[in-house]
């Protein structure tokens, strides 16, 4: 099992960069960048694959609607120039508020846009003249002056094939993931209910896979403590999953409360969502289950902690993104040992 962190940088980004080298000596195998209505995540990359030497770089995530399919393609051949070959293409679809609101281009088509943006990326890093015929994207421009070319890539890439990991929560969405990309990364993830919500949308998309991409990479992420006084720590996650659940969309149209509603909870997800849309924050983030607070994080004793690893590993996960959740840097770094320890 893979072992991976998002960066943090609220304590500065080069204090955190510098820190990430001693991440990477205690074991952290990836490092992901995330990029919503922040700071570009590419500028940040490319510092960050300056700074390290063995660690995986990855988007967590670019959106699909935010950059054209060839620029997503040039970017990733230019990140995995810039590191040596250790970049991995995070894409996903992010929601209309961010898309429609920041980018102000069109939410629509997720699951078509992401086959074809993928088959595009591929078609980049091939070297292929970009003579492409899809539903939502046409290469050359059809219209326009006229003048548009089927082109390639100048630069020859690192690899002809960088790995692609897509963000993915419905039932179609998961499927393509399963059956295009090298890597699935599904948000809020319960392992003990990972089969019942996901199982067979995975098993289709696999039953599609070409067997030269490999076994799926599946990855999840937890909180992590370790410790036989942490557990209140596991408060920790409440006020994201209740911004989620409860905030990121509008009544009818919220992935994340669909989700919560696919483990189970429905009745909690409409109440968080019914707070926390009223601006009943505080009453949203109280009626979190328990349960999933607890089971999508790594909080507890070491032989808990060891027992929930087990079961992510069971459930199919093979690279655990983790927060570590301590006062001091060195802290830090000792929970990314002892995960890394337990996780082997």
């Amino acid at each position: 099992m893979r072992i991976g962190i998002f960066l943090n940088y609220a304590g500065g980004f080069s204090e955190t960069v510098v820190e990430l080298a001693d991440y990477e000596r205690a074991g952290a195998d990836i490092v992901f960048v995330p990029e919503a209505y922040t700071f570009d995540a590419v500028s940040q990359l490319g510092y960050i694959a300056a700074k390290t030497e063995r660690m995986q770089i990855a988007s967590g995530i670019f959106p699909l609607y935010s950059r054209t399919p060839a620029l997503l393609g040039m970017t990733a051949a230019g990140l995995d120039f810039v590191s040596g070959g250790r970049f991995t293409l995070g894409l996903g679809a992010s929601g209309p508020q961010v898309i429609e609101g920041w980018h102000g281009v069109p939410y629509d088509a997720p699951i078509g846009r992401a086959r074809e943006i993928i088959e595009i990326c591929r078609m980049v890093w091939r070297r292929d003249r970009l003579a492409y015929q899809g539903k939502y994207y046409r290469l050359p421009l059809e219209g326009g002056t006229g003048l548009g070319k089927p082109l390639k890539l100048i630069n020859h890439p690192v690899r002809e094939r960088i790995p692609i990991a897509l963000a993915a929560i419905g039932p179609k969405n998961v499927a393509v993931a399963a059956e295009l990309a090298e890597s699935w990364m599904p948000i809020f993830y319960l392992p003990d209910k990972a089969a019942a919500v996901w199982g067979d949308a995975v098993a289709e998309g696999q039953a599609r896979r070409d067997p030269a991409l490999g076994p799926l990479d599946v990855i999840a992420h937890a909180t992590l403590a370790i410790g036989d006084d942490v557990a209140g720590l596991r408060e920790h996650s409440r006020p994201q999953l209740a911004l989620y659940i409860g905030g990121m969309g509008a009544r009818g149209r919220n992935f994340y409360n669909d989700l919560a509603r696919r483990f189970g909870y429905e009745a909690e997800a409409k109440a968080i969502q019914d707070a926390y849309l009223d601006g009943r924050k505080a009453e949203a983030e109280a009626l979190v289950p328990a349960e999933l607070v607890e089971r999508t994080a790594l909080i507890g004793p070491a032989g808990y902690v060891a027992e929930r690893l087990a079961a992510f590993r069971e459930s199919g996960v093979t690279t655990l993104n983790v927060t570590p959740l301590a006062p001091t840097h060195e802290a830090r770094v000792r929970l990314i040992e002892q995960v890394r320890a337990l996780a082997n």
